[in-house]
């Protein structure tokens, strides 16, 4: 009997939709046919890309009656009303983890379940994988044995809350980051053991975040009991190696599933003589070791990498409930509304059991209203956030532009004041420049079209250009980038004269669009009169900045970096001070308007060079890697044929072999104009730069 195929919507087109997207395909199961998002646009360009229908109303999606089934992916306190509207309309649910925020909310969930022609089903995506499979039917067929211990493992760097942004759901209260990490966990849990008991509570590596947003334990430890199981659940926050495992220990066997790279590995005691015994274990986890490697490799490779471990997941989750739903039978009981809730209960326990400096109260607010007359687009992120702090120590009253109302200056609230308005509204961006001299423009987007980056970076850097001419604002500043250049050539010195080459289009899309964004606004300045000014910062590097900076190389993990090309040239490094400094002097000099300054530091370390000094200054020392600039080239290149011929990708776009040097920063700079212009003194001993750049930067978290 052929299943009937089911209509799938997406409410939700944030990063996690193009998951579901992809594992709805590969299943053959459904079909995406609408994509629902508050943003028009996000909403168009992702249904688009998927064949879809777009809408920017769930109660517009429901009567088009165009979906069986619904996926939740918007933010997590938004989960229970929707499910329950979705539910009452006689649709499947299917809800991205957290279930919800509360015991009540997860009951009201199952309630509307019963009374639905519809079944609610949640995202537990970890226990999808091959390899938890396999560990299940070893704890079925008793080849573990009787098991008394389960330890489930999250020690995965989590780095907006070392260097934003802060205003994501999971940092805005201390219980958030249970809620949002914890039902990984917890489902491990729940599915091997059952509900817990006896819950006891230890937190570590305290963290206090900007702007009064309150004190974060970074590490939290959870012993309780499952029956007769001891459970640890153990989480991790800080840099560091990746560890995302579960340990089962039974009378017969030890087993270690590693969920991030979908391998298990098993160990049993043998009858070996006792000399020959440990060789045997040995022997015994290499052949594991090769196993796995190579069936995943091969998986990856064949699948061309739509089966790495955290895609593969989400497909096997997906297939197992849709497998039940076309079946017309109950939910797979890993991934059921009860199991769930039961989730959504213990972490509830660990919540109420926590230290109560873990989960204590936000500081309140200062009292008193800002009077702004500078406005800030981008605030909250790294540079913003600086410049936003380094201005009100100036004696300015800032306003920052923001997509809702919250931020990381609540500290500042009576000199910093919040404006929550979209970009793509010309209406509100007027209203946001009232009573503003000088808008500073550090908003960037990213998006997978050139068609994106020009509605939705270049097209709103226009809009606020033009809503700043209307309000008749004194100085407009826009942050470009040094990507744009042509930093290929170690011969060829950068300066502000260099210009961007004729080959702009073959280079990466972001490196092109901010190109363009200047181009516009130079002729806006011009022709019209536009009080512009534009900055380029380098590598950006200092407090509230990541460890895994991007603009130094490729990271896989905290431990680990490939540099852009061997590391053995001068990077164009900055410190947020000086940047912000710069910019701040860019406001009143009259000369400037028209000018354009490439805010670098004076030259001082090599990419090798940075990370001697992160070894000799906090005893770390992280394996780097040199990497060809052809290879990554040739990589590109074949990436793209498979995916514009084998997967039929559109808009795809292909990027040069100047693109992928000039990534490495080979071209040396020359920063003599803007501290001549802005009298402007980047820091200049090596020493004060390391210290700033390094050690006072908390890169690790501890």
């Amino acid at each position: 009997m052929t299943q009937k195929e089911m209509r799938v919507g997406l409410i939700g087109a944030g990063y996690i939709a193009s998951r579901h997207a992809s594992a709805v395909e590969l299943n053959k199961q459904g079909r995406v046919t609408a994509v629902c998002d508050v943003s028009e646009t996000t909403a168009r360009e992702f249904a688009g890309s998927i064949g879809a229908q777009p809408y920017t109303s769930v109660d517009d999606m429901i009567a088009a009656g165009v979906c069986d089934i619904v996926h939740i992916l918007t933010p997590p306190h938004t989960h229970a009303p929707l499910a329950i509207q979705c539910l009452n309309a006689g649709l499947h649910v299917f809800v991205e983890k957290p279930f919800a925020l509360s015991r009540d909310e997860a009951a009201a969930i199952l309630a509307a379940e019963e009374a639905s022609a519809g079944q609610i089903a949640v995202c537990h995506n970890f226990l999808g994988l091959p390899s938890y499979a396999k560990l299940k039917k070893l704890v079925a067929d008793g080849s573990i044995g009787r098991i008394d211990t389960v330890e489930v493992n999250w020690r995965f760097p989590l780095t907006p809350l070392r260097s934003g942004p802060y205003n994501l759901w999971m940092l805005r209260e201390p219980q958030n980051l249970l809620f949002e990490i914890g039902p990984h966990l917890f489902a491990f849990a729940t599915d091997l053991g059952g509900a817990l008991t006896d819950i006891q509570v230890s937190t570590g590596k305290p963290i206090t975040l900007p702007g009064n947003l309150g004190v974060r334990h970074q590490t939290w430890r959870v012993l309780a009991k499952a029956g007769s199981i001891d459970v640890a659940i153990n989480i991790s926050l800080v840099e560091g190696v990746d560890d995302r495992s579960v340990y089962v220990r039974g009378t017969n066997a030890v087993a270690r599933l590693d969920y991030a790279q979908d391998t298990l590995n098993m160990r049993y005691e043998n009858a070996a003589e006792l000399v020959i015994s440990p060789l045997s274990q040995q022997l015994s986890q290499a052949g594991q070791n090769i196993k796995n490697g190579a069936v995943n490799a091969a998986k990856q490779l064949t699948s061309l990498n739509r089966k790495n471990p955290y895609d593969l997941s989400f497909t096997n989750t997906v297939q197992a409930i849709y497998t039940a739903l076309s079946a017309n039978k109950p939910m797979d009981a890993r991934f059921s509304g009860d199991a769930a809730a039961t989730v959504v209960k213990n972490i509830a326990a660990v919540v109420n059991s926590a230290p109560a400096a873990a989960i204590a109260d936000i500081p309140a607010a200062p009292a008193g209203s800002p009077n702004p007359t500078v406005l800030v687009v981008g605030g909250t992120g790294f540079i913003g956030r600086h410049l936003t702090r380094s201005l009100v120590a100036s004696g300015r009253d800032v306003r920052v532009l923001s997509r809702g109302a919250g931020g990381p200056f609540s500290d500042l609230s009576d000199r910093v004041e919040m404006f929550a308005a979209s970009l793509k509204d010309a209406e509100s961006l007027e209203k946001a420049m009232q009573g503003i001299d000088v808008v500073y423009h550090l908003a960037k987007s990213d998006n997978a079209t050139w068609e994106g980056y020009l509605e939705n970076d270049i097209g709103v850097t226009e809009r606020l250009a033009e809503a700043a001419m209307k309000a008749g604002v004194k100085r407009f500043i826009y942050t470009g980038t040094i990507a744009s250049y042509d930093m290929s050539d170690p011969a060829q010195t950068i300066t502000e004269a260099s210009g961007f080459g004729d080959d702009i289009e073959s280079r990466n899309l972001y490196a092109r669009a901010k190109a363009l964004s200047e181009e516009r606004l130079m002729d806006m300045h011009q022709l019209r009169g536009l009080p512009l000014v534009i900055a380029r910062p380098g590598i950006v590097i200092g407090e509230g900045g990541p460890l895994q900076h991007w603009g130094i190389g490729k990271w896989n993990g905290a431990g680990a970096v490939q540099l852009w090309g061997n590391g053995k040239n001068i990077l164009p490094f900055v410190l947020i001070d000086d940047v912000s400094d710069a910019l701040i002097k860019m406001i009143d000099r009259d000369d400037i308007l028209g000018k354009d300054y490439n805010l670098i530091g004076e030259p001082m370390m090599t990419g090798r060079g940075y990370f001697d000094a992160i070894h000799q200054s906090m005893n770390a020392r992280l394996r780097v890697k040199s990497s060809s600039f052809i290879a990554l080239h040739l990589i590109e290149k074949l990436k793209y044929t498979l995916k514009k011929n084998v997967l039929r990708k559109r808009n795809l776009s292909q990027i040069s072999l100047a693109d992928w040097k000039s990534r490495g920063h080979l071209s040396p700079f020359d920063n003599s104009k803007a501290k001549a212009d802005l009298d402007w003194q980047p820091v200049r001993d090596k020493d004060e730069f390391i210290r700033r750049a390094i050690v006072e930067a908390n890169l690790f978290g501890f």
